[in-house]
């Protein structure tokens, strides 16, 4: 349960059904010396983080609903990978411990369908952009240009965000707009792939 948002899951949590228990990940250090902001003398963006953890947990214990703390010593790629290994055994353990079958989940093989759904679009998109970067002068294209060519007009929103995405990554150029602006924005990849290598 993420301390962050404890007015939102821990009133459901403290005042719902009791068929639960919460866990809470606690990180002892916070960021390095110097590079916290005080958000009033003495409290740190950490330290405020800490206390709504720890009212939180007490919240819920006041009101009988039991927690189980996991704390680790700081955020690494290590102590999220074992937090990640940590969690897959726990499942499975629960799992079979109330005669489930964890791993039988249709709203995430739904999830993964639309997912690849997604990316054979984004291959679709790079196709297109492919195509007007190799022409001379270069085509930089619309939205609409571009879902019209890929044959999905109704999927200008998905176009929107993965070219969005793209562009925050340096994958492909804004040539006039901004992202912020989708109507007025005109992009094309910044190389000619002769081989379109997204076909």
């Amino acid at each position: 349960m993420p301390c962050l948002c404890p007015y939102r899951c821990c009133s459901r949590l403290r005042e719902g059904v009791h068929n639960f228990f919460a866990t809470f990940i606690e990180v002892l250090r916070d960021r390095p010396p110097g590079h916290d902001w005080d958000l009033e003398p003495g409290v740190t963006c950490g330290d405020y983080l800490f206390g709504m953890l720890q009212g939180t947990r007490s919240a819920l214990y006041a009101n009988g609903r039991e927690s189980i703390s996991v704390t680790i010593e700081e955020v690494t790629p290590r102590s999220v990978g074992a937090l990640i290994a940590l969690y897959e055994r726990a499942v499975g353990l629960y799992a079979s411990l109330v005669n489930i079958n964890a791993y039988h989940q249709p709203g995430v093989e739904a999830g993964k369908k639309a997912a690849a759904e997604v990316l054979a679009l984004q291959k679709r998109v790079l196709s297109v952009l492919n195509e007007a970067s190799c022409k001379d002068p270069v085509e930089p294209l619309t939205l609409d240009e571009i879902a019209d060519r890929c044959h999905a007009p109704e999927e200008i929103e998905m176009i929107y965000k993965i070219i969005a995405h793209m562009s925050a990554n340096d994958r492909v150029l804004i040539a006039e707009g901004s992202c912020g602006s989708p109507r007025s924005v005109e992009v094309f990849l910044g190389e000619c792939n002769v081989d379109d290598m997204y076909a």
